[in-house]
């Protein structure tokens, strides 16, 4: 973040808000000697919609910049924008809504929500938290997937599970006592997923309310969990082999 500005680096990021209009865009910079088809794209788009694209020196980027993964190009943006727990997962009758809580680590969240939104997640809810000084990392990290993401924030996991329940989702989460193979369970019925971190992890009272405990099956011997961002990605891409 850079005063109160974010940091958005590279072209698929600034794409990523610039056409799914999840926040302001200020200021562009490109690289001088920076030309092809995207950026010609990223400029006739920027311009037409007011937004001032500058071509600066090599050191201006990097000035802005928080790492030397660029390319050439960063933006200026204000904050993400919120939809509200009622506009998420309304378009189809048997929603996928998944809940990220305890994620400390802005590029494992950041590939958390990459595996959600490839695997045709509807939505994503988050506690309050300030990411917009991580946005940079979040944003690349998910390869813009945390831009085209709709978005909304639940104050506890406990407010967004009881809200999508009156809602008819079925509440799941992963466990490990007393849960069902992600293989053998139905998931092809709507569906609110609390993905927890890999240090807290969901609260054990969270787990005993919840409709649905999920488990991963492993190949070997092995008695330590996965990653979020790997567990996240077997867990929504197995709801969306159920439902193809």
């Amino acid at each position: 973040m850079m005063g109160k500005h974010t940091i958005l680096e590279g072209y698929v990021s600034v794409r990523a808000a610039l056409k799914a209009n999840s926040r302001d865009l200020h200021t562009i910079f490109i690289r001088h000697d920076k030309w092809d088809k995207g950026v010609a794209w990223l400029e006739r788009t920027a311009t037409d919609a007011g937004i001032p694209v500058q071509r600066v020196d090599a050191d201006v980027i990097d000035g802005h910049a928080g790492g030397k993964t660029h390319g050439g190009i960063v933006a200026l943006a204000g904050p993400r924008r919120f939809v509200t727990l009622d506009e998420i997962g309304t378009a189809t009758a048997a929603p996928f809504v998944a809940m990220i809580d305890g994620v400390e680590d802005p590029f494992n969240f950041g590939q958390a929500v990459r595996a959600l939104y490839a695997a045709g997640c509807d939505g994503l809810v988050l506690r309050p938290r300030n990411w917009l000084s991580a946005a940079s990392v979040v944003t690349r990290a998910s390869a813009g997937a945390s831009e085209w993401m709709p978005t909304a924030i639940a104050e506890t996991v406990l407010d967004a599970a009881q809200y999508f329940r009156t809602r008819g989702l079925a509440v799941a989460c992963a466990a490990k006592d007393r849960a069902v193979s992600i293989y053998d369970a139905d998931l092809t019925a709507p569906l609110f997923l609390v993905i927890g971190g890999e240090k807290r992890g969901i609260t054990r009272s969270f787990v005993e309310q919840a409709d649905l405990r999920l488990a991963i099956p492993y190949g070997g011997d092995f008695d330590q969990s996965l990653g979020t961002a790997a567990a996240t990605a077997v867990l929504a891409f197995e709801v969306l082999r159920q439902r193809m």
